[in-house]
């Protein structure tokens, strides 16, 4: 019996012991498993720490990359100043330079989105004439062909106009008006287009139409002398017939540097386009 109660004991000593020594190895292969975790994730955060450069590095580098026409290169440096220091003060330099490092790259759209944001959050600021000029420049920019969209012109002609009520003394005040100017000439254009098509598919009531319409809401643009010209043909019954091309020439957008202050009148006739 003696015996029988000794192995008993001995049994219940071994799983005592092997319990306590699973229950201490989990124990410490728990420890150990957080401690490597941790130590993981302190090293991911030293890493970020280390990569992630100051607001001020950022900028600088930003500034040297746009200054070497690496625009695109320049608006990654601005936009993580943007996405991590919001606040900071380079933020509002990184906001402008990421607008015109899209400007330059013509992604249009995107610099109008960050050219607004900044008119918005800094109205005050001393660069709102230089914004508000290159808002009118985006769309300026993207004027079409004459037998496209106008809406280019339209609203390119909208937002130099603003810039020249809100800063009529500006820097940017003459080329606003010469390229308003030429992207009226541009309008003319489109519509005496539409009359060429008029008179092409034989509809002259149209044309007449829209010659009118022309000549009374353009006056003084440089093709509506042409346009009354060819008014009178139709209201007198004599359309151009195979002549048609000559009477549609030189209808695209012309060179704003035409109507800057002090330029030959000549020079209007005959423009190549520019932008």
């Amino acid at each position: 019996m003696t015996s029988s109660f000794n192995k008993v004991v001995r049994s219940s000593f071994f799983v005592r012991s092997t319990f306590a020594f699973l229950l201490i190895s989990a124990i410490l292969f728990s420890l150990g498993g957080c401690a490597q975790i941790k130590s993981l994730f302190n090293k991911e955060d030293n890493e970020e720490q280390e990569i992630r450069l100051s607001a001020q590095t950022l900028a600088g580098k930003g500034m040297d990359e746009y200054s070497n026409a690496k625009y695109y290169k320049a608006r990654k440096y601005f936009d993580q100043i943007l996405d991590y220091y919001p606040f900071s003060s380079e933020a509002m330099l990184a906001q402008l330079k990421a607008a015109d490092s899209n400007y330059y790259m013509e992604n249009y759209q995107e610099a109008l989105m960050l050219y607004h944001e900044f008119e918005e959050r800094h109205p005050t600021n001393e660069a709102i004439p230089y914004v508000m000029y290159h808002i009118a420049m985006c769309h300026y920019q993207q004027i079409d062909r004459i037998d496209r969209d106008t809406s280019g012109a339209e609203n390119a002609i909208r937002e130099f106009s603003k810039l020249l009520r809100a800063f009529p003394n500006s820097p940017y005040s003459n080329e606003a008006r010469a390229r308003i100017r030429a992207a009226n000439e541009f309008l003319v254009n489109h519509e005496y287009f539409v009359v060429e098509f008029y008179l092409r598919t034989e509809k002259y009531e149209e044309a007449e139409t829209r010659l009118q319409y022309l000549t009374n809401t353009y006056p003084d643009a440089t093709i509506t002398p042409k346009a009354r010209q060819l008014l009178k043909r139709l209201e007198a019954g004599d359309p151009p017939g195979f002549n048609l091309s000559a009477w549609f020439k030189d209808t695209l957008l012309p060179d704003w540097n035409i109507f800057t202050s002090g330029t030959d009148q000549s020079k209007l006739q005959n423009v190549k386009p520019q932008q």
